[in-house]
């Protein structure tokens, strides 16, 4: 045989760096991005026009409307319609075109969690939150955590989809 090495061994004398950290340390070093996909949902406007009262008779869903894709960024997000008295807007405003006239001027809140994560938290709003098409609405200021994936269902025809990634 040769002198030391070949065959995957290190050269006498040398020296291995150690190995890196793992995949684990990275996720932990790099927050996680998060976005909202918000647009009117078919689906759960009829759902909600079978299950509301004389009130919805008027209510028809908007033609056409472009999804808007907003990224989740700091600790909270604010869902609602802009209030024309004071100017308050909330960071994810459903009043621009088409308005839904089911959502409350602060309707829920977009949380993040210490891992990351988000959850959301109905403010009392008038017509309630619902998640993955739920038909009971989630508890006021309780916090319900999301994943991946989870749709929010607020107003008539909203629906805000959680994207991680």
């Amino acid at each position: 045989m040769g002198q030391g090495g070949g065959y995957g061994y290190p050269q006498p004398g040398a020296t291995q760096a150690p190995p890196g950290p793992g995949p684990d340390y990275q996720q932990q070093r790099q927050p996680l991005s998060w976005s909202a996909t918000i647009g009117p949902d078919r689906e759960y406007f009829m759902a909600m026009m079978q299950r509301s009262g004389p009130e919805a008779a008027g209510l028809n869903l908007p033609a056409y409307s472009p999804e808007q894709q907003r990224p989740l960024t700091g600790n909270q997000m604010t869902i609602g319609r802009r209030r024309h008295s004071t100017g308050d807007t909330p960071d994810i405003d459903l009043s621009v075109p088409p308005e839904d006239p089911g959502v409350s001027h602060q309707h829920a809140v977009l949380v993040q969690q210490p891992d990351g994560s988000w959850a959301v938290v109905d403010q009392n709003s008038t017509n309630g939150t619902t998640v993955n098409g739920g038909e009971e609405p989630i508890q006021p200021f309780v916090p319900v955590p999301l994943q991946d994936g989870d749709r929010v269902h607020v107003g008539a025809w909203t629906t805000i989809t959680i994207r991680r990634g």
